[in-house]
């Protein structure tokens, strides 16, 4: 895979990533741009004993739609109808998107490995979710130096089933969370910081 570039540096791309709801489906990038930057996070971001127990799933146009349709219906089987305006506008945010990243753990190679080293049986499942969610947030990054604006939801396991049966998903996937992202229509607001006194100490 060749070296990808990008016009922001690291720690400008850190301080830059934030939870972006107000986006749309406009392009901003090629898909196969997409596809390189995933393809490329997925490949380097580290995993407990090389496991690589990560699986992505992207979406985009009408598979994307349907998603957050299916995450809609779901949601309108559990939630009174007087209640649900609040949830419509999320589904009609997140929906309004170009594409939504899916992230799964197989828990196949887990349980492979909590078999082959059972004295770190109960911390494979641990180790798997931190390998995961640094990955979201190496895509997160990613996306935001292509130019785009993303957010992480967890409608799991509400919508397991039916993302599987919808997109023959294997059984031994697990997902963990779902990235909608598109074309940034309006910035995150003001963001509160705990002073770094309290949350960082250098020992030497």
């Amino acid at each position: 895979m060749g070296t990808l570039t990008a016009t922001k540096d690291f720690y400008t791309a850190i301080q830059a990533r934030r939870s972006i709801y107000a986006i749309s489906n406009e392009r901003v990038v090629s898909d196969e741009r997409i596809q390189e930057v995933v393809n490329h996070a997925v490949q380097y971001t580290p995993s407990s004993f090389n496991s690589q127990t990560a699986r992505v799933v992207v979406l985009l146009g009408e598979q994307h739609n349907k998603l957050w349709s299916i995450t809609t219906d779901t949601l309108k089987a559990i939630v009174p109808a007087n209640q649900f305006g609040p949830t419509q506008d999320k589904m009609n945010a997140f929906g309004a998107g170009y594409g939504t990243v899916l992230f799964f753990e197989d828990t196949a190679i887990i349980e492979g490995l909590q078999k082959q080293f059972a004295a770190y049986a109960d911390n494979f499942p641990v180790w798997s979710n931190q390998s995961n969610g640094m990955l979201q947030y190496v895509i997160w990054t990613s996306l935001e130096l292509e130019g785009f604006g993303a957010s992480l939801q967890h409608y799991n396991p509400l919508i397991d089933d039916k993302v599987k049966a919808e997109w023959d998903i294997p059984a031994s996937w697990k997902l963990l969370a779902q990235m909608p992202f598109g074309k940034v229509t309006a910035p995150a607001g003001d963001k509160q910081v705990q002073p770094l006194s309290e949350r960082v100490r250098f020992v030497k």
